[in-house]
């Protein structure tokens, strides 16, 4: 008998049975998710997959190597990528330090420094353009007035149109990145700098010891997302000079455009699969350092 009690108590409680209320709102959970999911499938899922479709032919990969501007936007691409994500980064990083201090004018430049990036991108690069002009841009008529000699053609020399363009991007999203970098500024401990400054450490033994140390994974995290989002950045280069002059100022993200004019739509698509290999890389970075 008391055998048989054992075995009653070792068994399991039955799982209520389920409402049909329950199972309704269930159904209606599904039910509510269904447009959501079709969005989904109609406007990422098919033009994902309709562009890889677009690019499979090795055909397409042969002419676009071939195309001496895809060449000239590779090294493009990989001098924005390394000149202004690093000087972006470093500038975010120096001002987070100026940001953090609380001097009531410091609180109202950090208003006027977030304009950029709050802002909308089309009018204020066109704007920026429409300053370069050399005819009646604004730049230029400051040059005539005081030095009497006209001003150089900005956005019609490669070299000087593509560093305008990384100056863009740098101006654009410094603000963020900068928000960022401060935040986790404002994360270490007051009372590491106070003993620091008992023990009569200087700024940079600070900076060094204290500040670097405890932001190292946030800033290298954050240069592998800058890099990831500036291979999509679009309106830097193409708002400002449109790709020219004669195509050599084109990046990844903008010569696509350049094939569509053309009606090669294949070539468009095979530009935009030939980036997948700088980005998954970087992605698979990110999420190792994120996971730890």
């Amino acid at each position: 008998m008391s055998t048989i009690l054992a075995h009653t108590e070792e068994l399991p409680a039955a799982a209520p049975p389920k409402s049909r209320a329950s199972s309704t709102w269930d159904n209606w959970g599904r039910l509510l998710v269904l447009p959501y999911l079709l969005v989904f499938a109609v406007f990422v899922l098919y033009p994902v997959c309709y562009g890889l479709w677009l690019a499979r032919h090795p055909v397409s990969y042969e002419h676009l190597f071939a195309d001496p501007i895809f060449f000239r936007t590779a090294v493009n691409t990989l001098v924005f990528l390394v000149v202004a994500i690093n000087i972006k980064m470093m500038i975010a990083l120096l001002l987070s330090g100026f940001f953090l201090h609380t001097r009531w004018w410091i609180k109202v430049l950090s208003v006027l420094f977030i304009l950029p990036w709050a802002v909308p991108s089309i009018p204020t690069i066109l704007s920026v353009r429409f300053m370069l002009n050399p005819e009646w841009g604004v730049i230029n008529s400051l040059i005539f007035r005081f030095t009497g000699m006209d001003g150089p053609n900005w956005l019609n020399e490669p070299a000087l149109a593509l560093s305008f363009s990384m100056v863009m991007h740098v101006w654009k999203s410094l603000p963020f990145w900068t928000l960022i970098l401060l935040a986790g500024r404002m994360a270490i401990p007051a009372e590491q700098y106070e003993a620091a400054a008992v023990d009569g450490a200087t700024t940079w033994q600070k900076f060094k010891f204290i500040t670097w140390p405890s932001m190292r994974t946030l800033y290298l995290t954050s240069t592998i997302l800058s890099m990831i989002w500036t291979l999509g950045d679009f309106n830097s280069v193409y708002l400002l000079t449109g790709g020219g002059p004669a195509d050599l100022t084109h990046v990844l993200a903008t010569l696509g455009i350049r094939y569509l004019r053309l009606d090669q739509v294949d070539l468009a698509m095979a530009s935009i699969v030939v980036a997948l290999p700088a980005v998954l890389p970087l992605v698979y970075f990110m999420m190792k350092r994120l996971s730890k």
